[in-house]
């Protein structure tokens, strides 16, 4: 593990984060989660504000948890990771959004990712090539998983794709990835993959889907409305934020 020391973009210190971090890709998203500590956000502590990645300390029922925004894709998202990592973070849970792809899966519904297809650069980068699986951590998965069942939230589990390019044009991307079992297109989760597995710490993501893609129906038309996806999000964000502090943390191994 490398030793603490101060961060280029996460402005903290160790720590100032919990070693839970909830990881939205949206600065307001962040806030929302924050909202929903213990006694408000007027009982959290900002973190991290620099360059609008806006964190905050607090706790849920009791126990420490912070919530870090992440930016949109894998360059960004790696950044914040590699920092929470040397500043000690030990859960990193990636809450975000999604577009389904799997036959039958619905806008507002919710993937739990078992694994990542790195289809995106900085993964590839960190691999120099090698062939990889990222994948979720099982403790964090399965209580994710069942806190979404209690909640009578309708739940898909399985692989998902880390893409860079959001309005990809070929004709035949979705085709080809769901006829492979992909569920749905997300654009960070492979890099938290990754990066946690080398650090020896756990990590899993939670998505609401927000639309869904088909060789019919485009993301511009099936997009959900910002109160619907506000409203989806938050089942969400509920779900993980019961789930996660039951999960007991694993003991890092060196780096």
């Amino acid at each position: 593990m490398l030793p603490a020391m101060p961060q280029i973009h996460l402005h903290a210190e160790p720590g100032d984060y919990a070693p839970l971090v909830l990881l939205p890709g949206d600065p307001i998203r962040a806030r929302r989660i924050a909202e929903r500590f213990d006694g408000g956000i007027e009982n959290a502590r900002m973190v991290n504000e620099n360059r609008g990645l806006h964190g905050w300390t607090g706790s849920y029922r009791g126990r420490p948890v912070s919530v870090q925004t992440t930016g949109m894709g894998t360059p960004s998202f790696s950044i914040v990771a590699e920092e929470l990592l040397r500043l000690g973070a030990e859960q990193l849970i990636r809450v975000g959004t999604a577009g389904g792809i799997a036959p039958g899966i619905r806008t507002g519904d919710l993937v739990i990712a078992l694994s990542a297809c790195p289809v995106d650069g900085a993964t590839r980068t960190y691999l120099h090539g090698d062939p990889y699986a990222p994948t979720a951590d099982f403790a964090l998965t399965h209580a994710l998983y069942h806190a979404a069942q209690e909640a009578a939230i309708p739940v898909w589990v399985g692989p998902i794709a880390s893409v860079d390019v959001f309005y990809n044009p070929d004709p035949d991307y979705t085709t080809k990835w769901r006829e492979r079992g992909v569920l749905a297109f997300e654009m960070e989760a492979s890099a938290l993959f990754y990066l946690a597995a080398r650090s020896g710490v756990q990590a899993a993501c939670m998505l609401t889907v927000s639309d869904v893609m088909s060789e019919e129906v485009s993301s511009e038309e099936s997009y959900l409305s910002p109160e619907e996806l506000a409203a989806a999000v938050d089942r969400m964000i509920e779900v993980t934020l019961i789930a996660a502090p039951t999960v007991e943390r694993l003991k890092r191994h060196p780096r």
